[in-house]
């Protein structure tokens, strides 16, 4: 497996994306459609679409044999045994409101999972990248390693979730459960919160009904940053359905222990 050239194509994704996005955020144009027209509010825009058909155009050229798992366009087939992991735009409400905590998120798995992943978020310039060996964030005040902050004792965590319901009521009971015990709970980062707690900002991250291209690229980032990123049971996770991300083993067997005896 050339590392290399998965890394370059990955960049190259981001880039596409990047340059494929920003043009519409905060901006008067987004054409914004709600998935679920039956009932709930998810949304597309056109900026979503836009950067997945880009990405998707890369891979056509540089990666043709490799398989695609997109959120929007889904999956593609490929002979190599490695899929690209695709969210175009991880956050479009964040997005919509014109918040900076949305990410563009890409990763390449084999069998087992992810391997190599990228949390990008364009406006900012900021970039986490994890993976073969390769643990670092490029943005505005340069380059560095990723690195989580290691064990600590839930009374002094700094926990963050999307949705203040975190998913079904039990599921929501769970999560204020544990977050009675933390120092400190903050909401609605997306994606953007897996990437505090590879660069070390936070303790734990913890979220329900996740699809398998909302939490492959942030699995291969922390994980590269000396993270663990489980289901709420302990086990995998890169499929989807109930996550805990955390900086070190101490906070995430505190964690699994209330939310796997409650949820």
């Amino acid at each position: 497996m050339d590392h290399e050239a998965i890394m370059t194509t990955a960049h190259a994704l981001a880039d596409a994306a990047r340059a494929t996005i920003l043009p519409y955020f905060r901006g008067d144009a987004l054409d914004t459609e709600n998935k679920h027209a039956s009932g709930g509010f998810d949304p597309v825009t056109a900026a979503d679409r836009a950067a997945e058909r880009a990405m998707r155009a890369v891979l056509a050229q540089m990666r043709p044999e490799d398989g695609i798992l997109g959120e929007e366009y889904g999956a593609q087939d490929g002979q190599s045994g490695l899929t690209w992991v695709l969210d175009p735009i991880d956050g479009t409400r964040a997005f919509m409101a014109g918040a900076p905590t949305w990410g563009v998120l890409v990763a390449v798995a084999n069998g087992s999972g992810p391997i190599y992943g990228l949390i990008d978020q364009p406006y900012i310039g900021e970039r986490f990248e994890g993976g073969f060996g390769r643990a670092r964030m490029t943005g505005p005040q340069g380059t560095r390693v990723l690195r989580t902050r290691g064990n600590r004792p839930l009374a002094d965590c700094v926990l963050f979730t999307t949705f203040p319901e975190v998913g079904s009521p039990k599921e929501g009971a769970a999560f204020a459960a544990l977050s009675r015990q933390v120092k400190l709970t903050r909401y609605g980062l997306d994606c953007y919160a897996y990437a505090l707690l590879a660069a070390g900002q936070i303790d734990l991250v913890v979220e329900a009904g996740l699809a398998s291209y909302d939490i492959q690229a942030p699995i291969a980032v922390i994980e590269a940053a000396g993270g663990i990123v489980t289901d709420w049971n302990g086990d995998p996770v890169h499929e989807g359905g109930r996550a805990v991300a955390a900086a070190g083993p101490e906070q995430h067997a505190a964690a699994l222990e209330i939310l796997s005896r409650m949820a």
